[in-house]
């Protein structure tokens, strides 16, 4: 067994509309916007689940339990490169939209996506888009806050 480089292997798109979740079809995803050729490489910021500790001890106990509590993820935005002429993302993800972020990994990034894909859905709603400070020997950049609306789907299957 070796190690997995994720140089290369995460695909992220924006999706407006899903019907199922843990299904999301591959019309559906097609319909679009794959952005992860326009985010920095540290651009997928905050989509770690964290799941909090349930105190299970009793007052008799002599030692402390725990069971699994709520999920949460916290400061989850796109960060993004700021392209000439046209452009999409950044006219598209504005305050108050919805949708999905679909996110693919350790299949190359180029390959388009087909049934069978594993794959992570997470419903959003995007905050106020951020300008970053210009900074020397860099790309001009913005964020998306990017607030999660509900259960995402972390072990989703594109069906066909």
């Amino acid at each position: 067994m070796g190690d997995i480089i994720v140089d290369g292997t995460v695909k992220v798109a924006y999706v407006p509309t899903i019907a199922a979740l843990a299904a999301p079809t591959t019309t559906e995803i097609n319909a679009g916007d794959d952005i992860d050729g326009f985010m920095t490489a540290d651009g997928l910021v905050g989509f770690e689940p964290e799941t909090a500790e349930v105190d299970t001890t009793a007052l008799s106990s002599t030692f402390d339990t725990k069971r699994p509590g709520r999920a949460s993820f916290s400061g989850t935005m796109l960060r993004i490169k700021k392209q000439t002429g046209t452009d999409t993302t950044y006219t598209t993800l504005v305050r108050g939209v919805e949708g999905y972020i679909v996110v693919r990994r350790y299949t190359a990034a180029s390959a388009a996506w087909t049934a069978a894909d594993k794959v992570a859905v997470y419903p959003i709603q995007c905050g106020e888009r951020r300008d970053l400070a210009p900074e020397a020997n860099t790309t001009a950049r913005y964020e998306v806050p990017t607030m999660i609306t509900s259960s995402p789907s972390l072990n989703a299957v594109v069906a066909a």
